[in-house]
């Protein structure tokens, strides 16, 4: 039995996954965020309630917004308390046992390659287009972290080909760099683009359904948005060139998004030409946590 826990900005959710994949447990609870005790505490009283109601050994995998540095701290979460704290080396030590802990969209990429859309390739990237903008790396169902924990970051590279006069102003990332690729195809990024035009604070559900009335602005942007994901993506093709592209997080909900979009990243694609499939989590939201569950199990497999 496989236990995983997602931990997000407003909730922790822990599923048992079996060894077919099949969900046979699920709890939520919200994620406390005043001190580093009391979310540790939260975090190994869902285990522990994990533990008893299954009633059988459990490997434990987590997922966290974040990244785990070269000394075992946690880096560059918006859970602000978790920040520099060694939150792995704290579990083994509470649970007496190996608990891998990594950045939320490596398990989500993890888990559409073990059983997801990914199933059956080698070479899986896996991209968030959420709040903000994640991704990750599985080659043969095996993450893909790197020396820097940092392997799939592509949202804080430069948005490819840039110029300011189809892509508005130069934006300042909170990550301290200008015009990253998250500051444009994530959903905040579409948000922020449409606000710039039209001066009208709305959601992407807003955007869209103007875009599906034939709102002039709205499809303007659209377009616009349209042309930066190509761009993104290419230059990943261009990088890596993997057998799928699996797209998760909530603007990967949106039906016209996959139209046409393979065609406009051979655009950018170096020859011209992109055979790689883009294509929908299979999983959607549980796609995290499932894949927390599967990096638990495979740490246990690698330790017996």
């Amino acid at each position: 039995m496989r236990l995983g826990l997602d931990i997000g900005g407003t909730k922790i959710e822990a599923v048992v996954i079996d060894k077919t994949g099949e969900i046979i447990y699920r709890e939520r609870c919200a994620t406390p965020r005043q001190s580093y005790g009391d979310f540790f505490q939260a975090v190994t009283d869902m285990i522990a309630k994990a533990m008893q109601t299954v009633n059988q050994p459990l490997s434990v995998g987590i997922g966290v917004p974040g990244a785990v540095d070269s000394k075992g701290l946690i880096k560059n979460s918006n859970i602000l308390v978790l920040n520099q704290q060694a939150f792995t080396r704290d579990l083994e030590h509470a649970l007496g046992m190996p608990v891998p802990v990594t950045n939320d969209a490596n398990c989500f990429t993890l888990s559409e390659a073990m059983d997801g859309s990914g199933r059956g390739h080698s070479v899986v990237f896996g991209v968030i287009l959420g709040t903000g903008c994640g991704g990750g790396l599985c080659i043969d169902n095996r993450l893909i972290s790197g020396p820097n924990a940092c392997a799939g970051e592509w949202g804080h590279n430069a948005l490819p080909r840039y110029h300011e006069s189809r892509d508005g102003e130069v934006v300042t990332c909170y990550c301290g760099q200008q015009n990253c690729i998250e500051s444009f195809i994530s959903g905040s990024g579409l948000e922020r683009q449409y606000m710039n035009h039209t001066h009208q604070h709305v959601s992407v559900p807003h955007i869209m359904q103007q875009v599906e009335l034939g709102d002039a602005d709205a499809c303007l942007l659209w377009e616009r948005y349209s042309d930066q994901l190509a761009r993104a993506l290419a230059s990943i093709v261009n990088t890596l060139d993997p057998d799928v592209i699996v797209l998760g997080g909530g603007v990967s909900n949106i039906d016209i998004l996959y139209s046409g979009l393979q065609a406009r990243v051979a655009q950018y694609v170096f020859g011209k030409q992109c055979h790689t499939p883009i294509i929908q989590a299979r999983h959607g939201d549980s796609s995290g946590v499932r894949g927390a569950a599967w990096l638990g199990a495979q740490q246990a497999s690698e330790n017996q």
